[in-house]
């Protein structure tokens, strides 16, 4: 009776412990792919105020005034988005938070000066305007700081991966 009793309570105890690490695998993994999306959404946002200098040249000429705040606004929802994310970010991961933090910084220079060369600057109006050269608009120098931001995530999504799969 009693090897009966403990060969069941030694089954019981490994199907709990399989239960358990699959139930703890599962979760990791649920974690790591809901911060995959997280910051490929910082990401995203970071993209979206980057288009903005091509946006401002593209503008419609026949309505500069609903021009002006249609962009406007579409660039006050692009910076909250940013703000939302570098906040959750750096709380998320103090690396990676840095990383976005000076992402943002290094954007809102270049596409700011940009953006503001672009507002000062005449609408384009024809077809082929619509190909802006990289004499107006040069932001080649954000991609040093992408890498550092997309490496900054591997890594903390790598810290994340069981031992096993490192």
């Amino acid at each position: 009776m009693a090897a009966v009793v403990s060969g069941a309570f030694l089954a019981a105890l490994i199907t709990a412990a399989i239960t358990i690490w699959l139930a703890r695998r599962k979760t990791r993994e649920e974690e790591r792919n809901r911060l995959r999306v997280a910051f490929a959404e910082a990401f995203a946002a970071y993209q979206s105020y980057k288009e903005f200098p091509y946006a401002i040249r593209r503008r419609r000429v026949d309505a500069p005034g609903e021009e002006r705040v249609r962009l406007s606004e579409a660039l006050r929802s692009v910076q909250a988005d940013l703000a939302y994310h570098a906040a959750w970010i750096v709380i998320e991961s103090e690396q990676v938070g840095k990383a976005f933090a000076e992402l943002i910084k290094q954007v809102r220079a270049t596409a700011g000066t940009a953006m503001h060369e672009a507002w000062n600057a005449p609408a384009n109006n024809t077809d082929s305007a619509m190909n802006i050269p990289s004499s107006l608009v040069d932001l080649g120098e954000l991609t040093n700081h992408e890498t550092v931001y997309i490496d900054a995530v591997r890594a903390h999504l790598r810290r994340l991966a069981p031992w096993w799969s490192r």
